[in-house]
């Protein structure tokens, strides 16, 4: 059933699981999203960022909606980082249910005026919002944020944000960061920062930049003759532990796009002379079916819906 995104993340909060929000680029990355949600009984949310918009459309944003309709658990399509007040009334206009607005490359000031006008158009339609407070280091599409620019989220800007904006949910900045390459061994996540903007607040906060990017998908990635450097992401621990203290809503993007080259580069080095797309695409999906339950059972979503 396709549900809004308060829909999903209040009952997460209050039940102290976490729900994947895993972004979509084609119409197999949304079937192992929303299948795997199905068999596990797990609720969803299924993302887009602007670039998948740019690259797929109203198309695509059709594919998620008919699967999540005829879903039989609960299912969000959500904007991933809109970047304009724009932005998040084109998603409107698309049939998002759940906006996110990232204007937290702004002063305090303008993040509060910019986010409080995407929450009042997308509440006239029944939208719930996503916005962000601190800044994600790292790398993913038109975000790019070095790390001197990066900053933790301040707990007491946390509730003046809440209270000035009325979003829905808050991303909050606590160590994770964008992309496949989160630092050397283990990041670092501040979990005392968690626990004290949760206590201070009452609604569900996300995480971003949290793929897990697991070492057995990196080493059959490289052994189907992929290059990546030094690959770290977040460790299952650290986001179970993320969950008992306030977030509900956590972000995987490379995890997904990994596991889905590792299924083509495996079905074309098993056979060169294969060209049907079913044969190559099919395997992409299977592997990410795995990758989506492993991350669905380390949230905790398991049986929830």
């Amino acid at each position: 059933m396709l549900v809004t995104g308060s829909d999903i993340l209040v009952p997460a909060r209050a039940g102290k699981y976490g729900v994947a929000s895993f972004n979509t680029n084609n119409m197999e990355i949304t079937q192992a999203i929303i299948h795997t949600a199905e068999k596990l009984r797990s609720p969803v949310m299924v993302q887009m960022s602007e670039g998948a918009i740019k690259y797929g459309g109203q198309d695509l944003a059709n594919i998620v909606r008919d699967l999540a309709t005829r879903a039989s658990v609960p299912v969000a399509l959500h904007l991933d980082h809109g970047s304009s007040y724009e932005s998040a009334l084109n998603a409107i206009r698309m049939g998002f249910t759940s906006i996110m607005i990232d204007a937290s490359h702004h002063s305090f000031e303008g993040n509060v005026r910019e986010t409080r006008r995407v929450v009042e158009a997308a509440h006239a339609m029944g939208i719930s919002v996503e916005s962000e407070l601190g800044r994600l280091g790292g790398i993913e599409e038109h975000i790019v944020v070095d790390e001197k620019d990066a900053f933790l989220t301040d707990p007491e800007e946390a509730v003046q944000f809440i209270e000035q904006t009325g979003t829905d949910y808050l991303a909050i900045a606590i160590g994770t960061s964008h992309g496949a390459f989160k630092g050397k061994g283990r990041p670092y996540i501040d979990h005392a920062r968690i626990e004290k903007i949760a206590s201070m607040t009452g609604i569900p906060l996300v995480a971003h930049g949290s793929s897990g990017v697991p070492a057995d998908i990196i080493a059959r990635f490289r052994a189907a003759g992929g290059e990546i450097g030094e690959a770290a992401g977040i460790a299952d621990e650290d986001l179970q532990k993320a969950t008992q203290h306030g977030i509900a809503k956590v972000n995987v993007d490379t995890d997904l796009r990994l596991a889905s080259t590792v299924g083509i580069r495996e079905a074309l080095a098993a056979n060169a002379k294969e060209f049907d797309p079913r044969k190559i695409f099919g395997p992409a999906r299977e592997v990410m079916s795995q990758v989506i339950e492993h991350k669905m059972r380390v949230l905790g979503s398991v049986g929830k819906a």
